[in-house]
């Protein structure tokens, strides 16, 4: 667009004067690129709410030039008319905004082509040369062209007659009939309906969309009705019988419908299937040519088709943006994967929320098996750090020893408190849709989390500070030495100490626990999109191996337990391993856990005996282990819930309603955020 950029300052004289249908093809497509420039040449004009926008301020002028210069006129609308029947414009309605194979990889890939590589308008394919002739800005000045404009447009740039310079009649006579009136202009609509519909047809039978649609929408075969029904829509239109060729659009529109409830129907089977970010885009795909469909039959079924040519020109043009953009992409593919990876957090979360005193008691007793266990994982850190390993090999080990309790503790079916709010948060965001008609239901929810949040905490720390104080007494007097020595206590006491970097470790930490739960979604979406389970249990290797009975039972238990082991194995190989690869890049970080924290800390006072209560750093090591608790478990909430908004599409419109319900339940119950109520 460099050159087009230069032109921009050309008068209109200049640019008609240089208007000339003999001139190559390059010649006459950069000139009408330098046309529109002029077109855009002024800066919009803001200064009154619905003020005409400039660019359409000077086509009006452009047309009353035209109309008061007949030699000027005649060479436009030649140049014009040598561009209609040159060009591929079926391309441009059938193919521009959709790639050439249904795959997010390769439009992706062109995405990134054509923000490097420079277009040229040396080209017939009208696809092609659209992005050059128009700007995503241009939809303003579109959108806001007037009915007399527009017919006086039509008349200008109809496709028609046979000659260079020679008008068409019939376009001058009614403008707004012309595309209708020339057949190539129905035929090239028909063809473009066609190229789309065989699009529909391929992805509606495609094995991986076709298995995940309803059966009950599929009885009826639409997809496979399509081809012929938009076959003799084209005869319809070749042959000009406007009576079939209503009847036949009618048809091809309740097949299109059928389409796209069936295409819709594909959500409802995700969990049984799985789902990829293939499939999301190949659906949507779909749907989105079913859409462009049904603007051609507008323009098509029209006897005036100038103003549906104009809504589907404004649709190409508002297009452009989302066609270049990347990141709108990405982002709108990787919401449904990120919806189904929070959906089935959400399920796991409801295990983690307790509503009355037998589920605080419950959540407490299991806490405090996780506390046993971290017990033991606090020694092992302990012993692994006095092996004297590269930092690699030590975090690895680290790394392992943490995994190991995270899954023995999982099978224990006992929890880690930290664990618990990145699986909340979803559920809780499951039930934020009807929030805002039952708002004290939503407050209630909020509240039962944070007492299990609460419960978790509070059963963890109970028992891995005795039991680390305990095996540390027990060690001075089996051994007359403690496990962990004075060297590493005073270390630990300047480690954890509220003063240093522990709320930064702390809350890095909680993003840690956060990719955790998207690990732990990923891999069973993956599981489930493999159909591995079914393979566990029926392969007939498998089978022979262990038995029918036994390949159910170990496909049922991996099924139910692939989403905790990733989650578990992901977060110790992560808290063990990253410290160390920081440290390659010369990153300070490290993690703090609260309860490996509070082991630790338990280990330090052990060793240097009760007269560590009497040193502030001790009471700072505490202090940090509180702040450590509250970012691990805030942080890693807070981008879960996050993550859960965003995939349902949902907004807090009511924020500052629920925010100020949260704080008068607080103020009247305070007690009950830590405390189930009788």
């Amino acid at each position: 667009m460099a050159g087009a950029r230069s032109a921009s300052a050309w008068d209109l004289t200049a640019l008609l004067n240089a208007a000339d249908p003999r001139a190559l093809r390059a010649e006459r497509h950069l000139w009408l690129i330098r046309l529109l420039e002029w077109l855009r040449h002024d800066p919009p004009q803001r200064a009154a709410e619905g003020a005409t926008p400039a660019a359409l301020l000077r086509l009006r002028h452009l047309l009353n030039v035209l109309e008061q210069h007949p030699p000027h006129r005649a060479a436009v609308r030649a140049l014009l008319q040598r561009f209609w029947r040159e060009v591929d414009a079926a391309a441009l309605f059938a193919d521009f905004g959709f790639p050439h194979r249904v795959a997010l990889t390769g439009e992706l890939l062109r995405r990134l082509r054509e923000r490097v590589l420079p277009g040229t308008p040396d080209t017939a394919d009208l696809a092609e040369l659209f992005p050059l002739l128009f700007d995503a800005a241009d939809a303003e000045w579109i959108e806001a062209i007037d009915a007399d404009t527009l017919q006086r447009l039509a008349a200008l740039m109809a496709p028609g007659g046979e000659e260079d310079g020679a008008p068409d009649a019939a376009a001058d006579e009614d403008p707004t009939a012309t595309p209708l009136s020339a057949p190539r202009w129905r035929d090239t609509m028909a063809d473009a309906v066609t190229l789309l519909v065989g699009a529909v047809h391929g992805a509606g039978l495609s094995p991986p969309l076709r298995r995940r649609m309803s059966p009950a929408l599929l009885a009826g075969e639409p997809f496979r009705q399509l081809t012929r029904a938009s076959e003799r829509l084209r005869d319809a239109a070749r042959d000009g019988d406007a009576a079939a060729l209503l009847q036949e659009a009618h048809y091809l529109r309740a097949l299109l419908d059928a389409c796209r409830r069936a295409a819709d129907s594909i959500a409802e089977h995700l969990e049984e299937f799985g789902v990829s970010v293939d499939i999301v885009y190949d659906t949507e795909q779909l749907r989105q040519r079913a859409l462009r469909i049904e603007r051609l039959l507008d323009c098509l079924l029209s006897p005036g088709p100038a103003r549906e040519l104009q809504l589907l020109t404004l649709q190409l043009v508002r297009g452009l943006r989302e066609r270049e953009g990347v990141r709108t992409l990405l982002t709108a593919q990787y919401g449904q994967l990120a919806r189904k990876m929070t959906e089935r957090s959400a399920e796991a979360g409801e295990h983690y929320i307790t509503r009355d005193r037998a589920e605080y008691a419950v959540m407490f007793r299991r806490a405090a098996g996780g506390g046993v266990v971290m017990a033991g994982t606090t020694f092992l850190k302990f012993a692994i750090a006095a092996l004297g390993l590269s930092a690699f090999w030590g975090g690895l080990l680290a790394g392992l020893n943490y995994a190991a309790s995270f899954v023995l503790i999982m099978l224990l079916h006992w929890t880690v408190a930290t664990k618990q709010p990145a699986m909340t948060a979803p559920a809780l965001a499951a039930r934020l849709r009807g929030s805002q008609h039952d708002e004290e239901g939503f407050v209630d929810e909020v509240v039962h989390l944070i007492r299990s949040q609460s419960a978790g905490i509070l059963g963890n720390l109970a028992l891995v500070a005795p039991l680390v104080l305990a095996v540390q007494a027990l060690a001075w007097w089996a051994l007359d030495a403690p496990l962990v020595d004075a060297k590493q206590a005073t270390y630990v006491l300047h480690s954890l100490s509220l003063a240093g970097p522990t709320p930064l470790y702390a809350a890095f930490t909680g993003v840690l626990l956060f990719a955790s739960s998207v690990i732990a979604g990923w891999v069973e979406n993956w599981f489930v999109f493999n159909r591995l389970d079914s393979a566990i249990a029926w392969n007939p290797r498998i089978v022979a191996r262990l038995g029918a009975a036994r390949a159910r039972r170990w496909a049922a238990w991996t099924r139910a337990n692939v989403s905790g082991l990733a989650a578990n194995v992901s977060l110790g190989l992560m808290l063990g391993l990253t410290p160390a690869l920081a440290g390659f890049f010369a990153l300070p970080l490290d993690v703090r856990h609260v309860t490996l924290s509070t082991g630790q800390l338990a280990a330090a006072a052990g060793a240097l005996g009760w007269a560590v209560v009497d040193e502030p750093a001790f009471w700072w090591c505490v202090a940090g282990i509180a702040v450590t608790g509250l970012l691990n478990v805030g942080v890693s909430f807070y981008l879960a819930l996050r993550l859960a908004l965003r995939a349902r599409g949902l907004h807090l419109k009511e924020r500052a309603h629920l925010a100020a319900a949260l704080r008068r339940r607080i103020r009247r119950q305070p007690w009950s955020l830590l405390v189930p109520e009788r």
